[in-house]
């Protein structure tokens, strides 16, 4: 498979992300149902942190009982350590800097900020998840960069809703918010191919999940806090489980289909 060809597909792996998004332009819905569709996302996400750490644990792991090489294993953990680092505290000194009227603030995050926090955590994750089909188109292995695009493009189209969760109901985003959001989200996985087509690099890998990781900790408690209303507990619960469920059978269909 050509550079070219490579890096078209992996943009429309990307780009699927659109499909999801529109949904953000629901209105007029019951406070239970905002409740119970915004926490959903949080289910969704809450699952795309549990799949991050798993990836992330694999070079790592791999460096210290496969080829037993320690230098290796210092240097991705001290990636790791680092991106999540990053990824935790940059995102709250970046959204109490740029996101909220004042940092002394004790407001919740605007829905429409979050939705942006949340592309933003999703791009860094999806930047990864370029590099590998990227790497894997690379190294030759066709049939199997195939298999991930595929498989990223399903993908994507849920964590479109991911990123809408939060504005449900609320503020009924513009057209050109959810073109705006789309990009965070979906473009870097378009960049990460055209990297991974020729650089092939697990501490790149490791360093973008981990940013990603930290990233996804500090948004879902953001969304947590966000739906913590009187009464709605038995929604939200709901709304959590649904997406955390969906998000994992969509996984689970993927391994099985061998992406």
């Amino acid at each position: 498979m050509s550079f070219i060809q490579t890096v078209l597909l992996g943009a429309v792996a990307g780009f699927t992300i659109y499909l999801g998004l529109p949904l953000g332009r629901i209105k007029k819905i019951s406070e239970a149902t905002r409740t119970f569709l915004s926490m959903t996302s949080a289910g969704i996400l809450l699952f795309l942190l549990f799949d991050i750490l798993s990836k992330l644990s694999e070079p790592i792991e791999a460096a210290i009982t496969g080829t037993k090489n320690f230098t290796e294993f210092y240097v991705l953990l001290g990636v790791f350590i680092v991106g999540f680092g990053v990824g935790l505290l940059g995102l709250i000194a970046f959204e109490q800097r740029f996101m909220r009227l004042n940092s002394q603030s004790n407001r919740i995050l605007s829905p429409t900020r979050l939705a942006l926090m949340i592309a933003t955590g999703i791009g860094l994750h999806n930047f990864s998840e370029g590099l590998a089909i990227g790497q894997s188109a690379g190294r030759g292995e066709i049939a199997f960069a195939a298999l991930l695009i595929i498989g990223f493009g399903l993908h994507n189209a849920t964590e479109g809703f991911g990123i809408v969760g939060p504005l449900i109901g609320e503020n009924r985003p513009s057209w050109g918010f959810i073109g705006l959001a789309g990009l965070i989200g979906g473009g870097p996985t378009f960049l990460g191919t055209m990297v991974g087509y020729y650089l092939i690099s697990d501490a790149m890998s490791v360093l973008f999940l981990s940013l990603a990781a930290g990233a996804l900790i500090y948004i879902i408690g953001e969304l947590l806090n966000l739906n913590r209303r009187p009464g709605m507990k038995f929604y939200a619960g709901w709304g959590l489980f649904i997406g955390f469920l969906f998000g994992y059978l969509t996984d689970l269909i993927l391994t099985l289909a061998g992406v």
